[in-house]
C-alpha cells in the first residue's frame, strides 16, 4: 500500500514568517518519510487543490527548504478564497475530494487565519461523509493576532516589532524637525477589528514624551473633540505629536473612519486611507503641518527585522501540525500557550478547529489606557516577549537572500476545473 501524501497550503494575507511554518511542515514530514509519501503544496492556496496545481516539494533541495525559514511572504502562493457551505456549493467539495483521492492525499494542513480554519474544518467533516477521510490540521497564521484560544499568532510578533521600531525612528525624525516644520506624523497600521498591531506600536514609548503619543484602536470609538484636544496638548508639551492609527478605527456608530469601498473574497470591507483622513482633519482643525505613512505590506513582509520568538513559534506550529496528523488527531490546530512564570516561556497546545473558525479576539479593555489613547503596563507585559530577539536572513551584496523555489507541478490526473 502506498504511503499517504500530505497537502499543505497557504491562505489569506501572508506574513514575514508563514514560510517558517512551511519549513516546519516540510522538514518534519521529510523526517517521517516512512509514514508520509510526498508533500504537495497548493499553488495559490486551496485554489491550487481545486485546479489540481500541486507543487511537488520533493523537487526542492534540503537547503532551499531550510531557506524558507528566513523568507517572507508566501513561497507557494496564497489566496483569499472562502469555501461556501456544502449545501451552497457541493461541487467544490466533490472536486477537492476527487483531487485528494487521485493523488492519495490523506493529510491536509491549511496555514491561515480564522477563515482558513473554517475551510479546514469543513473539509474534515465532508471527507468523513464521503468515505475518504482526510486528516485536517490548521496551522495558525495572522498578523492581526485575532485568533482565539492561542496566546498569540505566528506572524504577529514580527509585525509588532516592525511597527514599534518604525514609529520610534519616525518619531525621532519628527522631533528633529518640529520647531520649524512638521508638527504631526500619522502612521497607519493593519487591524480591521482588533487593535493588537496598533497597540504593539506603544512599546516604542519607553519614557515621557516618546512616540507614539496617541494610538487609535478599533475597540475604542473615535471621539473627534477629545482626539484633537490630545493632539494639541501633545504638540504644546513635546513640540510634536506622533500618532498610530489602526486601519479599522471606528466612529461611535460602528462605521469605519476610512472605508475604501468594495470588499474582498471573504466579504470583508476594503479598508485603507485612515492616515490621510486623520492628518487632514488635524490640518483643517488645528492648522499643523503634517506627514503621514501607511505601513501596508511593508509591515507584514519585513523579514529583515523579524522577531526571533515569532520565527521560532512559526516553525514550531508547522512541526506540530505534522506530528498531530501522524498521531491521528483531526480537525485541530496547534496553539501557543504562555507559561505562568515571571520569565517568558511557551509551549504548544491544541484547539478544535470548530472553536477557532470565524472567531475574532479583540484587544481587552484593560490593555488600553483609561483615556483610550495608549496601552497599559499589562499590555506591555503581554507584547514585550513577542518581539524579542533578531533572526536576520543571510545577506549578499547588502541585500537579503531568500529562497527561490522551482515550484514544479505534479502531473495532472483529472479534467480541468471550471469554477461555477
Amino acid at each position: 500500500m502506498k504511503k499517504p501524501n500530505l497537502f499543505y497550503a497557504q491562505s489569506g494575507g501572508v506574513t514575514a514568517v508563514i514560510n517558517a511554518s512551511a519549513c516546519g511542515v516540510i522538514e518534519t514530514a521529510r523526517a517521517h518519510k516512512d509514514k508520509i509519501g510526498k508533500v504537495y503544496a497548493g499553488l495559490n492556496g486551496i485554489v491550487g487543490a481545486l485546479n489540481e496545481e500541486l507543487i511537488d516539494t520533493s523537487k526542492e533541495s534540503a537547503s532551499t527548504i531550510a531557506a524558507l525559514r528566513s523568507t517572507p511572504a508566501g513561497a507557494f502562493g496564497s489566496c483569499r478564497y472562502k469555501l461556501k457551505s456544502y449545501a451552497e456549493n457541493q461541487r467544490e467539495y466533490e472536486r477537492l475530494m476527487d483531487v485528494f483521492q487521485a493523488h492519495n492525499i490523506r493529510y491536509f494542513l491549511y496555514n491561515g487565519g480564522g477563515d482558513s480554519q473554517d475551510t479546514a474544518n469543513k473539509i474534515s467533516q465532508i471527507s468523513l461523509d464521503k468515505g475518504f477521510p482526510i486528516t485536517c490540521i490548521g496551522v495558525p497564521k495572522t498578523v492581526d493576532n485575532d485568533l482565539p484560544i492561542t496566546d498569540n499568532c505566528p506572524g504577529f510578533g514580527s509585525v509588532a516589532k516592525y511597527v514599534a521600531v518604525s514609529i520610534r525612528e519616525a518619531g525621532l525624525d519628527v522631533a528633529s524637525m518640529c520647531d520649524s516644520s512638521t508638527k504631526v506624523f500619522v502612521m497607519e497600521v493593519m487591524g480591521r477589528h482588533a487593535g493588537w498591531i496598533a497597540g504593539a506600536a506603544g512599546l516604542a514609548s519607553e519614557e515621557e514624551g516618546d512616540a507614539p503619543h496617541i494610538i487609535l484602536f478599533p475597540e475604542i470609538a473615535f471621539n473627534k473633540e477629545k482626539f484633537l484636544r490630545k493632539v494639541k496638548s501633545s504638540v504644546k508639551k513635546y513640540g510634536y505629536c506622533a500618532i498610530v492609527v489602526s486601519e479599522g478605527a471606528q466612529n461611535p456608530d460602528g462605521s469605519f473612519l476610512a472605508d475604501a469601498g468594495g470588499a474582498d473574497a471573504f466579504g470583508h470591507v476594503q479598508l485603507g486611507g485612515v492616515a490621510p483622513f486623520v492628518a487632514n482633519m488635524i490640518k483643517a482643525e488645528l492648522g499643523y503641518k503634517y506627514h503621514w505613512a501607511v505601513a501596508d505590506y511593508l509591515q507584514r513582509s519585513a523579514r529583515h527585522i523579524a522577531s526571533a520568538t515569532d520565527v521560532e513559534q512559526a516553525y514550531a506550529v508547522g512541526q506540530a501540525a505534522v506530528e498531530f496528523a501522524l498521531k491521528g488527531k483531526n480537525a485541530v490546530m496547534p496553539i501557543i500557550i504562555r507559561g505562568k512564570g515571571k520569565k517568558y516561556s511557551w509551549r504548544i497546545g491544541e484547539a478544535k478547529l470548530s472553536a477557532v473558525a470565524n472567531v475574532e479576539k479583540m484587544m481587552p479593555r484593560h490593555y488600553i489606557s483609561k483615556d483610550g489613547f495608549h496601552i497599559t503596563d499589562e499590555a506591555r507585559a503581554y507584547f514585550t516577549p513577542l518581539i524579542q530577539g533578531e533572526d536576520y536572513p543571510p545577506y549578499r551584496n547588502g541585500i537579503p537572500q531568500y529562497a527561490r523555489l522551482k515550484r514544479q507541478l505534479e502531473t495532472k490526473k483529472l479534467k480541468a476545473w471550471k469554477a461555477s
